[in-house]
C-alpha cells in the first residue's frame, strides 16, 4: 500500500534521468532528482483525508519551493532518484545508528548537500503514494518522525549545514527542518507558562490586586488581542498549507469549500492533537534521546481500537498533559472568576479548553465504532484485565500494565544526568498546587503560617504509609490471613470516614474545600512518581519500588476510569454512534466496517462449530 506508480508515468523515466545532465544551479549536475507523490488513500475516512491534502501540500508546493528558491529540498522518501555514482564515491548512502540516524532518507539529503550535491524537483512525473488512514497509525508515524528531528537537532550533520550555509540558507534549513518541531515545542510551552503564571497570580493574590487598581482596570485591548490569538490557534494555520495546493490545482473556491467541510469534519481536532503528538515525542528526545522505530504497517485501518491500546499509546503524550492542563483551568476558574469579566475570559480560555478536550477525547472520537456499547463492554473488561495483570520476563505491554509501565521509563535508562536533573527540576512544577491551595481552605484562610504547609506534607506522608501498609499486608498476609486482612482495610475505610466527617463538622469544610484538597495533593502524588521514577536506583536501593508501582498503578486508575466514564455515558445514547459513523467516516469506510463486523461474527460462528 506504501507505495505505487503508473504505466504512463513510467515512460517519462527517461526524461526524468536525462535531468541528470543538467546544470539546474548553472554550477553543477544534480545529485537527487526529486519526483512528486499523489496521496491515493484520501478517500478511505476524514482522518486520510486530512492527512493526504497535509501530505499532498508537503509533496508538491512544499517540495518546489524547498528546491527552488531556498535550494534547501532533501531526501524525503522513495520517489527520489539518486545518483548512484555520485554517493557511492562519497561515503554512501546508509548511515551507521539506527537511533541517531532515525529518519535516514533525509540524512541522505544532508549528505550529498554537505558533499557538493545539487537536489532538484520535478513536476511532471509523479508516483502514488499510501498514507496510514487511522489516527493511531498516524500518531505512530509523527512520533516517528517527531524522534527523528530531535536526533537531527543533537547531529553534527545539521550543525555542519548551519555552518556552511548562507544566512538565507540556514535560515530556510532551520524553518523547514527542526526549526517547525522547536517552534511546536515552544508554542506549547508558552501555554503552560501562560497558565502557571495566572495560577501564580491567583494563588498569591496578585491578581485581584492588579484587577482593582486604577492602572488595570481598562485592559479591553490586552483582552481583545489574547481573544484574537486564542481563535488563530484552533488548529487554522495548519490547513492553510493544504488550502494553497487545492487552491492552485483546484481553484480557490473548491479550497474554500473543501477547508469548510474540513472544519466540518473536525480537522481542528486533528491538528491540535498532532500538536500534542509533536511535542512530547521532539521534546523527550531532545531530553533523553533513544529515538526508535516505530512501525505502522501501512494497511487499511477498518477495525475498533480497544480502549487498552489508546491508553498505552496516548497516555504520557496526551492524556496526562491534558489533565494537567484541566487541573489548572479549573484551579483558576474557582479562585479568579468572582473579579474578572467571564465573557473576555471565556475568549481567553477558549482554545486552551479546545485542547484539553482534544488531547483528552480525540482518540475515542476518531475511532471506528467507538460509542457502540458492545463494544465498550468488551473495552472495560480488557481494560481491567491488562491492568490487573502481573508483568515479568517475556510479558509483553499489551498484555501487562506493569510491563507497559516499566517499558514507558526505558529513556530514562539511557539519559545523561543532565536530562535526568531536568526531569527532577520539570517534576517540582507539581508541588505549587499544594503550596497555593493549602491556605486557600476556609480553615486555613486567615493565617500564612508555614506549619499548614507542613501539615499538608504529613497528611501526604499518612496517605502513603497507609497505602506501604496495606502493600506489605497484601503480600504477605493475603494468602494465608484472608479475613484479618480484609479486616484490617475495612477498619483503615473506617478511620478515614470518621476523620472526614470530624474534619467537615468541626472546622465547617465545605464541598469546594474537599475538591480543592484533591486539586492540591494529587499532582502532588504525581509529582513523587516522576521524580521516583527519575531515581529508580536509589528507590530500589531503599525498597520503595513496589510502593511506587502501587502508587503509579492506582493513579492509572484513576485516569482511566476519568476517560472511560464519559464515553460510556455517550455510548448509551445510539445517535451518537450513528453521528460518528455519518459524519467521521465515509460511505466506503462505514462500508467495509459493516464488513469486518460481518467476517467476525461468522468467525466466532466457526470457532463455536469446531469447538
Amino acid at each position: 500500500m506504501n507505495q505505487d506508480n503508473y504505466l504512463e508515468e513510467a515512460l517519462k523515466m527517461r526524461n526524468l534521468l536525462q535531468e541528470f545532465l543538467n546544470k539546474h544551479d548553472s554550477v553543477r549536475f544534480p545529485s537527487i532528482l526529486g519526483v512528486r507523490e499523489h496521496i491515493f488513500t484520501g478517500s478511505v475516512s476524514s482522518l486520510a483525508w486530512f492527512m493526504s491534502n497535509q501530505e499532498t501540500s508537503f509533496v508538491t508546493i512544499g517540495q518546489r519551493l524547498l528546491a527552488n528558491p531556498l535550494r534547501v529540498r532533501f531526501h524525503y522518501g522513495h520517489p527520489d532518484v539518486f545518483d548512484r555514482l555520485f554517493h557511492l564515491t562519497r561515503g554512501g548512502v546508509s548511515k551507521a545508528s539506527n537511533i541517531i540516524n532515525l529518519s535516514e532518507d533525509i540524512f541522505a539529503g544532508f549528505n550529498s548537500t554537505l558533499r557538493e550535491g545539487s537536489i532538484t524537483h520535478h513536476e511532471y512525473l509523479q508516483v502514488g503514494k499510501g498514507r496510514d488512514v487511522g489516527l493511531n497509525q498516524i500518531s505512530l508515524f509523527e512520533a516517528k518522525i517527531a524522534n527523528g528531528n530531535g536526533e537531527q537537532t543533537l547531529s553534527r550533520d545539521i550543525y555542519r549545514l548551519g555552518h556552511h550555509f548562507d544566512f538565507f540558507r540556514m535560515m530556510s534549513c532551520y524553518f523547514t527542518t527542526v526549526g517547525f518541531y522547536f517552534s511546536t515545542l515552544l508554542t506549547i510551552w508558552t501555554v503552560y507558562v501562560f497558565l502557571y503564571g495566572r495560577l501564580y497570580l491567583v494563588l498569591s493574590g496578585l491578581e485581584e490586586g492588579l484587577a482593582s487598581g486604577k492602572r488595570f482596570i481598562h485592559s479591553e485591548p490586552l483582552q481583545i488581542a489574547l481573544a484574537s490569538q486564542s481563535f488563530v490557534q484552533l488548529g487554522f494555520l495548519m490547513a492553510l498549507p493544504m488550502m494553497m495546493e487545492i487552491g492552485l490545482e483546484k481553484g480557490f473556491r473548491k479550497a474554500l469549500s473543501e477547508f469548510i467541510l474540513m472544519q466540518l469534519q473536525l480537522a481542528s481536532v486533528f491538528f491540535t492533537f498532532s500538536l500534542g503528538t509533536k511535542t512530547h515525542y521532539y521534546g523527550r528526545t531532545l531530553l533523553h534521546g533513544g529515538a526508535e522505530y516505530r512501525g505502522t504497517g501501512h494497511g487499511f485501518v477498518v477495525f475498533h481500537a480497544k480502549f487498552a491500546e489508546n491508553y498505552r499509546l496516548y497516555s504520557r503524550s496526551h492524556f496526562v498533559k491534558g489533565f494537567e492542563l484541566m487541573i489548572l483551568l479549573v484551579i483558576y476558574q474557582i479562585f479568579g472568576q468572582p473579579y474578572r469579566s467571564a465573557v473576555a475570559d471565556i475568549f481567553i480560555t477558549a482554545s486552551i479548553w479546545f485542547v484539553v478536550g482534544t488531547w483528552l477525547f480525540a482518540p475515542f472520537l476518531f475511532n471506528p465504532s467507538g460509542f457502540e456499547w458492545q463494544k465498550i463492554v468488551d473495552d472495560w473488561n480488557d481494560w481491567n484485565k491488562w491492568v490487573s495483570n502481573r508483568g515479568g520476563i517475556g510479558v509483553p505491554a499489551d498484555k501487562s500494565w506493569e510491563s507497559w509501565w516499566e517499558k514507558e521509563q526505558e529513556h530514562l535508562k539511557y539519559s545523561g544526568k543532565l536530562g535526568i536533573l531536568i526531569e527532577i527540576v520539570l517534576a517540582f512544577r507539581f508541588f505549587i498546587y499544594q503550596y497555593g491551595l493549602v491556605y486557600h481552605l476556609n480553615m486555613t484562610r486567615k493565617t500564612r503560617s508555614i506549619l499548614v504547609y507542613g501539615m499538608s506534607w504529613l497528611v501526604i506522608l499518612a496517605v502513603l504509609l497507609v497505602m506501604k501498609t496495606v502493600s506489605v499486608g497484601r503480600r504477605r498476609f493475603s494468602a494465608n490471613f484472608q479475613l484479618i486482612f480484609r479486616l484490617f482495610k475495612f477498619l483503615i475505610f473506617i478511620t478515614f470516614l470518621a476523620i472526614l466527617i470530624t474534619i467537615i463538622a468541626i472546622p465547617h469544610m465545605t464541598l469546594q474545600d474537599i475538591i480543592v484538597c484533591l486539586l492540591a495533593f494529587l499532582p502532588t502524588g504525581w509529582g513523587l512518581l516522576l521524580i521516583a521514577q527519575a531515581c529508580k536506583s536509589a528507590v530500589r536501593l531503599f525498597g520503595l519500588w513496589g510502593s511506587v508501582k502501587a502508587l503509579a498503578r492506582g493513579y492509572e486508575i484513576v485516569l482511566g476510569l476519568l476517560l472511560f466514564s464519559p464515553i460510556a455515558f455517550l455510548a448509551w445514547f445510539p445517535f451518537v454512534s450513528e453521528f460518528q459513523m455519518r459524519v467521521l467516516f465515509n460511505q466506503a469506510f462505514s462500508r467495509g466496517l459493516q464488513i469486518s463486523r460481518i467476517l467476525g461474527v461468522h468467525r466466532k460462528d466457526r470457532t463455536r462449530n469446531k469447538d
